[in-house]
């Protein structure tokens, strides 16, 4: 029954279509099916559905080449033999041979859609990805020694975060305070001599900086005291006090001399006057454990182990802003020596921040977490990046570009948290000292004739302020 109903169904469905049709043509008209009409900006061929991929609209070359890559990461990622700098240079190489933003992400193994057409014409696209950004991509290659040019002992070198116990000379001079002494090493003829030594055997060096002139060196020692050293003649100049707690941190702005104490205060010594105290900053609760004038010398910034960091204007004493993002002491402070106001300060374990600030507007411009205690900075002169030592775990230096932060180069070596960091005059060496009572002497900023060119401009528009000469009454 059902069977025969169908039958009969489909035959006078067809005899209707006859009867139709023949009506169609008495009449002289024709019937043209047409396709539906196809979407702006679509292709023919076969699009695939959700499960069947598109082969024509596949590259399989550039999906062998993302499987067998992927296969060679996830070696590379076991062997632990990738670094930042081959990271980079493989994503460029792939960006130029295979046309894409990125030649893992940008092309898929499996495609269910075809991909409009670039606007770009070929040619043009070829020229776009061979010319663009030529002179970052040579940046970006640059030669970072891994391994430190030379390493020297530091013995009795204390291991104490909060003081600052290395600086070199602007006649490339490399001083160290190591237990009651204070040490000079020459890096021209490796000539080592020893300038002073504290009185009392229970005495110690807490802090070191020489002056702009590259003769006299400022000492603080625990027992409250700042000392002025002619280096040249061995023979110490003046003593100072005013604190009354040890000296943990100094710095120069020309004839004047600033030092933090663990009595929480700044004094800002006038080295030519009978009376040398011109001036008292209170703004800090605990030990001021960092110091450093501006490369304009209108400037000082101050870090403490209350965790603040104060800007101060040269001719107040009244801070000009109080910066408390960090959240552990404030030791590492370094002047950006190509960009005006700007200035760059590491935290402690607690925080493990580098910061980078705007001192003109008081406002942080980046935040970059390094996982590790920030114990020193440095900027580099010849390159815009700067340098990090950092304590546990890895005890490792840091290699920053600048504005990204990325990381350009990790240095390892030191055993113990890299307390000191100090730059040779040309701005081409980094000396770096331990709690492994090590000195190891990096050579990461290896100058360009480019970046000799804004050294010199550099010098020349600082160099009244910077070279002027200090008279020690």
């Amino acid at each position: 029954m059902n069977r025969n109903s169908g039958h009969m169904f489909t035959t006078l469905q067809e005899r209707q279509g006859c009867s139709l049709n023949r009506r169609r043509r008495s009449l002289g008209l024709t019937l043209t099916i047409l396709p539906p009409p196809r979407k702006p900006g679509s292709q023919n061929g076969y699009q695939g559905d959700r499960y069947i991929p598109s082969r024509s609209a596949m590259d399989l070359d550039i999906a062998r080449f993302n499987l067998l890559c992927e296969a060679k990461e996830n070696t590379s990622m076991l062997l632990n033999i990738t670094s930042p700098i081959k990271e980079e240079y493989r994503k460029k190489l792939a960006e130029n041979l295979l046309q894409e933003k990125n030649a893992k992400d940008g092309k898929k193994i499996l495609v269910f859609k075809k991909k409009k057409r670039s606007t770009l014409k070929e040619d043009e696209r070829l020229n776009y990805l061979l010319y663009c950004d030529k002179s970052g991509a040579r940046k970006s290659y640059r030669h970072i020694p891994h391994l430190p040019e030379r390493i020297l002992d530091a013995p009795e070198l204390v291991d104490d975060y909060y003081l600052n116990l290395l600086d070199w000379s602007s006649k490339n001079v490399l001083a160290v305070a190591l237990g009651t002494a204070v040490y000079l090493w020459n890096a021209e003829s490796g000539a080592i001599s020893q300038l002073m030594q504290t009185s009392e055997d229970d005495d110690y060096v807490t802090s070191i900086a020489w002056a702009t002139d590259g003769k006299h060196i400022a000492v603080g020692i625990n027992s409250m005291e700042v000392q002025i050293w002619d280096a040249s003649k061995g023979s110490q100049v003046r003593r100072m006090s005013g604190h009354t707690a040890r000296v943990g941190s100094l710095a120069w702005n020309g004839p004047t001399l600033s030092s933090g104490g663990r009595d929480s205060r700044i004094i800002n010594h006038d080295v030519r006057a009978r009376d040398h105290i011109a001036s008292t900053l209170k703004g800090h609760s605990q030990e001021v454990c960092g110091l450093s004038w501006s490369p304009s010398g209108q400037q000082l910034a101050s870090g403490g182990n209350d965790n603040l960091l104060h800007i101060w204007d040269v001719a107040s004493t009244e801070y000009l802003y109080r910066l408390s993002d960090h959240q552990a002491a404030v030791k590492a402070l370094a002047w950006c020596p190509f960009q005006a106001h700007l200035l760059a300060s590491g935290g402690g374990t607690a925080d493990r921040c580098i910061k980078v600030w705007n001192t003109q507007k008081g406002t942080c411009l980046n935040s970059l977490d390094t996982q590790s205690q920030v114990c020193a900075l440095v900027w580099s002169r010849h390159y815009k990046e700067i340098l990090s030592s950092h304590g546990y775990s890895k005890n490792q230096l840091c290699l920053w570009r600048y504005p990204s932060m990325v990381k350009i180069a990790e240095l390892t070596g030191h055993t113990a948290r890299v307390l000191h960091l100090a730059q040779s005059p040309e701005g081409t060496t980094v000396v770096s000292a331990a709690a492994d009572e090590t000195l190891r002497f990096w050579k990461v900023f290896v100058a360009s004739d480019k970046s000799n060119a804004i050294v010199r401009m550099h010098a020349k528009e600082c160099g009244s302020l910077l070279l002027k000469a200090v008279q020690i009454r």
